[in-house]
């Protein structure tokens, strides 16, 4: 079982380079925009707004809210956010071009699985092709890539050798064992490849 790191909010800078702000409830209000001020300052992303959204520590757990103030609004895990949202260990949030991820301290991997509608399987209940898929699928991550989105089927069926329908077929079997089916189509493969990232069964070395 491995611990993630923080509370904290990882994202990629305009070098490229991973950043990684501490999160406390000493400092309970944290700010992201374009503002050079801002405590996440996306300077470099035009469509960000100058004061987006901020991260706030509510009673028990940390929450991101937007009350409009934003141009372009903020995504978290590609659902438009409205008003304040409770975040939870692996949280992708979009704010223009710009993604941030939330981790949480103590968070372990069974805190991950619990995000999710099923459960994470272990690496072990996965079938050679099935592993394969997933390291496809998520093979536009690599190097934390900003502006990523899952593999198509056609580019994993090229990657394997394998046709777009078995593709298809293993991919079901996939969002069934991470219990993701349940979500909307267009939302299943980035939540697929985000569960297999942050749970570690896919790594950046498989990548």
């Amino acid at each position: 079982m491995s611990v993630l790191d923080g509370p904290c909010l990882r994202f990629v800078d305009e070098d490229g380079r991973q950043q990684e702000l501490v999160l406390s409830t000493d400092n309970p209000r944290v700010t992201v925009g374009r503002s050079p001020q801002a405590d996440v300052p996306l300077t470099w992303d035009d469509e960000v707004s100058r004061l987006h959204a901020a991260i706030e520590w509510i009673g028990t757990h940390w929450t991101i809210v937007d009350d409009g103030l934003s141009r372009n609004g903020t995504y978290v895990n590609g659902e438009r956010l409205a008003g304040r949202r409770r975040l939870r260990v692996g949280d992708r949030i979009r704010l223009g071009a710009s993604i941030l991820t939330f981790h949480e301290f103590g968070a372990t991997v069974d805190d991950v699985t619990r995000v999710s509608t099923g459960a994470i399987p272990t690496l072990r209940s996965l079938t050679e092709t099935q592993r394969s898929v997933l390291i496809a699928l998520c093979r536009p991550y690599k190097h934390n890539a900003t502006f990523a989105s899952p593999a198509a089927n056609q580019a994993i069926a090229n990657e394997l050798f394998l046709s777009v329908d078995a593709i298809k077929t293993h991919l079901r079997a996939l969002f069934s064992k991470f219990g993701v089916e349940d979500l909307p189509q267009n939302q299943k493969r980035v939540r697929l490849a985000e569960l297999a990232i942050q749970s570690g069964i896919i790594s950046e070395r498989d990548l």
